[in-house]
Parts: C-alpha cells; structure tokens; sequence
C-alpha cells in the first residue's frame, strides 16, 4: 500500500484520530482501509497510519456527521414530546367526535322509530274511522226507503246531523308531523 504517492494527502494519522476526524468508529476506518477506501500503511513499530486528504475529510463531515451535542438531542426530545403530545389530543378529539356521531345516530334512529310509530297509529285511526261511514247508509237511501219520495242530495246544507269524515284531518296532520321531522333532521340525515 506504501507504494501509492502521498502528495494529496496530509500527514498520517493513527486510526483513533481518523476516526474521531471523520465521525466514525475505529473498526469502519479498517474496513475502509480494507476496501481500500482510505490510503493506509504501517508504520515500523506496526501500527495503521492512516492518510487523510481534504476530499475525504470535506465529505466525509458533510456525509457522516459527527455525534449530536447534548443541547441537540435535548431540542429533538423536547420536540419528540411536543409531537406525542399532539397525536394524543387529536386522537382524543377523534374518539369525541365518534362518541357525539353515535350519541346522534342514537337520537335520529329514536325519531324515525317514534314517527313511525304515530304515523301507523294514525294510519289505524284513519282506518277506524272511515269503517263506520262506509257501513251507515247514505242519506238519500234512508229517505228513499221511509218516505217514498224524490230523493234529496246529500249535502252540508240540507243535513245538518250528517258528520264529515275526520280522515282528511287527521291526513292533513300526519303531513305536518313528517314534514316537521324532515325538517328538523334534514340536517342530520344529509350529513356523511
């Protein structure tokens, strides 16, 4: 190895001191040395001597930098923490808003059940009631049969003892009541 022209490169140095010059172990400057990455020879009493030029040490600062100094690593922790403690109230936000999404599910499901619930009990009534105007004869049938003579129409102004169908309210209602709900959960229902 003696035989490569030292005219580049500085004085030799022991491998402790090529080491420590260029950020690396002791045993990384052998290998190096090895795979013939760094000039070496061995000086007489048998020691490494390691031949450094500027190249090497230049880049090899800027490619393996040395240790962190102490105030370094301190900033990295004190960031290192800031970022934990980040992630940990957004997961706790997150885990909120899933709990509140739920809570609102809950509440939506609970309308929709009791609309429903009114709207097959009103849909009853409105059956109920309509069965007993269907099976009473119509007014003009009656007189029809007692009397013997022209039948009359059947109108509100004639029959004053006639009922008008409740079917129609209660229809009018049921509209109201839904379009209330879909009004005031529209918001909810649309949402993602």
């Amino acid at each position: 190895m003696s035989d490569q022209s030292h005219d580049r490169r500085d004085e030799g140095r022991t491998v402790a001191e090529a080491a420590r010059m260029l950020g690396i172990t002791e045993s990384a400057v052998r290998k190096r040395v090895e795979r013939r990455k760094l000039a070496a020879d061995h000086a007489p009493d048998g020691r490494l001597v390691v031949y450094l030029d500027r190249v090497t040490t230049a880049t090899s600062a800027t490619r393996g930098r040395p240790r962190q100094s102490r105030d370094t690593s301190e900033a990295d922790e004190r960031y290192t923490t800031s970022l934990e403690e980040q992630v940990s109230y957004l997961r706790s936000q997150l885990e909120q808003e899933r709990e509140a999404r739920t809570e609102e599910r809950r509440r939506q499901d609970t309308v929709i059940a009791q609309i429903s619930q009114a709207n097959a009990e009103q849909a009853r009534t409105i059956r109920e009631l309509e069965a007993p105007s269907e099976e009473r004869e119509s007014p003009e049938t009656v007189e029809d049969a007692s009397e013997g003579t022209e039948p009359h129409p059947a109108t509100g102004e004639a029959q004053e003892g006639v009922q008008k169908p409740w079917w129609p309210f209660i229809a009018l209602v049921v509209a109201a009541l839904v379009w209330a709900a879909l009004l005031i959960g529209l918001p909810y229902l649309t949402g993602p």
